[in-house]
């Protein structure tokens, strides 16, 4: 197979005399309003061969760079929301296996993966929502010897239930529940009796509309040993480990939702006339599409910061992994809206303007916020880390090598280890951790207006640290001061990964481009951050520059970070 770039997979979605008619305003609203499946956008994606980088090479995949499977699925994303999210689930619902299975049982997943077998996570109940240690679905010993168990009981609100091959269950293999009561089992669904289990009709959903959003029942269901993922009882810790790559992948929705919501508002801008000039021109307009090329600089610069640390920082990922799931789909989820209120009635229209891709997109983007843990849910683990992360800030303590290779956009990654993922993060976030010396550092080399910014950033650092070491535990019902102190960490932490990359990338030769010119996009993030942090900001002179950026790229491309680079060769054909 050749290689494969990014761009080669935005042009194969672009061709619409190709796959890409799949992938045509046209025909994906067609499938919204039918609620269906867009099974043949789905096929497209597995003749490109994108399956391949949900299986860890190790495996036989071409996954080795969890940034690089972020910039596909934003890549897919950026077409199309619905068919991200469809395709996607497949790594999803593989992780487990990946990080707690046995070599074998990797292997043969992964054979099937690779043959374009579908792979969905089934962890939700009714009526528990997100609460995994209420969960009821059973797995009783049927044969202690063999450990055969019989599965009972239902999972439901699963992508993929229906349509999926496999389904990776948690399931309570003990009365008492609690934390090491839960296993996780790979059921193929073409190995249970047929009157042992049947799927869930699919749900109405308000976004996603063709997603196969249904559920799946277990009546008696046996399944051989060899369906058990790890330890029995080691399912929730597996499930928490899992969850730090996958809600770090859940960015790359946003992001790709971003990328299609601002060209699409920048086009209209661009191309509306009134009295002479264009919509554009208006400084108003400017300084909305100024501060939402800030709002996805922003989003692009945690996320890979945080996909890269998959593989420099997997110690400290239940942080990273909780910022970045709270605070990515929150900035991009507002960022539409305020894009809609620009477009106006066109935003809304459902067969008019480009078929009704901006409606569409910002219904389906609402889900992002949900998936693999509600923003209040990442929240609450991020104040569960507060005296840990009060400590360690004011000790100074940080891997400032480590960091620095997850903030080098082309630095070569170590081979990611399952092996050091850490339910807690006992060491905090480096990346915060290593700000005061960040900002030391930047002074040498950055120009005054950005230093200032630095020195605030770091100031509201020292303040939000205080109040974390402070911060005194409230019990299962987590007050709403304290959710507020999680989002002030997350956007402390979103700066500081702003000026670790202005750090490792300001001398590459790309960094003479107009984003990187007198430190424009991380000036625009510390000015967004700051003023979300209830600094005040005047951000009138830096969101002109941006917009004028955004304006001048041709496309009208939302402007990235992130260099065109070619992913590695595939393993096979």
């Amino acid at each position: 197979m050749a290689r494969h770039t990014v761009s080669d997979l935005d042009h194969l979605l672009s061709d619409r005399d190709g796959d890409g008619a799949a992938f045509s305003p046209a025909a994906l609203a067609r499938l919204d309003r039918a609620e269906e499946f867009p099974g043949e956008a789905c096929a497209a994606l597995d003749r490109f061969g994108i399956q391949q980088f949900y299986v860890d090479s190790r495996f036989g995949g071409r996954l080795t760079d969890y940034s690089e499977l972020l910039e596909l699925l934003r890549t897919v994303a950026g077409h199309d929301l619905t068919v991200a999210v469809a395709h996607g689930k497949t790594f999803l619902g593989s992780v487990p296996t990946w990080i707690a299975g046995t070599p074998e049982q990797a292997e043969r997943l992964a054979a099937e993966i690779l043959d374009g077998a579908v792979v969905c996570w089934a962890l939700t109940e009714p009526g528990h929502g997100g609460d995994l240690l209420a969960g009821e679905l059973s797995a009783r010993p049927v044969d202690e010897e063999s450990g055969r168990r019989r599965l009972d009981g239902q999972k439901w609100l699963i992508n993929n239930a229906t349509r999926s091959r496999f389904v990776c269950v948690l399931a309570r293999t003990s009365p008492a529940g609690q934390a090491r009561g839960f296993s996780l089992f790979l059921v193929d669904k073409r190995t249970l009796a047929e009157d042992s289990f049947h799927t869930v009709p699919k749900i109405p959903t308000h976004g996603i509309r063709g997603a196969d959003i249904s559920g799946i029942v277990f009546d008696g269901a046996e399944v051989d040993g060899s369906a058990l993922i790890g330890e029995v009882g080691s399912g929730l810790e597996t499930v928490l480990k899992a969850l730090q790559l996958t809600r770090t992948m859940c960015a790359a929705l946003s992001l790709g939702a971003a990328d299609h919501g601002l060209r699409l508002a920048a086009t209209y801008t661009a191309g509306r006339h009134l009295f002479g000039h264009t919509l554009a021109d208006l400084p108003h307009v400017r300084a909305i599409l100024g501060e939402a090329v800030a709002t996805v600089l922003t989003a692009e610069v945690v996320s890979v910061v945080a996909a890269r640390s998959v593989h420099a920082l997997p110690a400290e990922m239940s942080v990273v992994s909780a910022v970045v799931k709270a605070l990515v789909p929150t900035l991009i989820q507002e960022m539409l809206e305020r894009l809609a209120e620009l477009m106006g009635v066109r935003s809304f229209l459902t067969e008019d303007y480009e078929e009704g891709a901006f409606a569409k997109l910002e219904r389906d983007h609402r889900i992002v916020a949900i998936f693999d843990g509600s923003t209040p849910v990442n929240r609450t683990r991020l104040v569960e880390h507060f005296p840990i992360l009060g400590r360690a800030y004011e000790a100074g303590r940080a891997d400032t090598g480590a960091v620095a290779v997850a903030a080098s956009l082309c630095a070569e990654l170590p081979p990611f280890d399952a092996g050091r993922l850490r339910v807690v993060s006992a060491r905090g976030s480096s990346v915060m951790q290593d700000l005061p010396r960040a900002v030391r550092s930047l002074h040498e080399r950055a120009p005054a207006s950005l230093a200032a910014l630095a020195d605030e950033l770091l100031e509201a650092a020292g303040d939000l640290h205080r109040e974390l070491r402070e911060h005194r535990p409230a019990g299962r019902d987590v007050p709403q001061a304290s959710l507020d102190l999680a989002e002030k960490y997350e956007l402390c932490f979103a700066g500081a990964a702003a000026l670790q990359v202005w750090l490792a990338e300001s001398a590459r030769p790309e960094s003479g481009s107009a984003l990187w010119s007198g430190a424009l996009w991380v000036e625009g993030v510390l000015t967004l951050v700051l003023r979300r942090l209830g600094r005040d900001r005047d951000a009138g002179e830096v969101y002109g520059r941006l917009a004028a950026v955004l304006l001048a790229t041709p496309g009208l491309t939302p402007p990235s970070l992130l260099p065109a680079k070619p992913l590695p060769a595939a393993a096979v054909g």
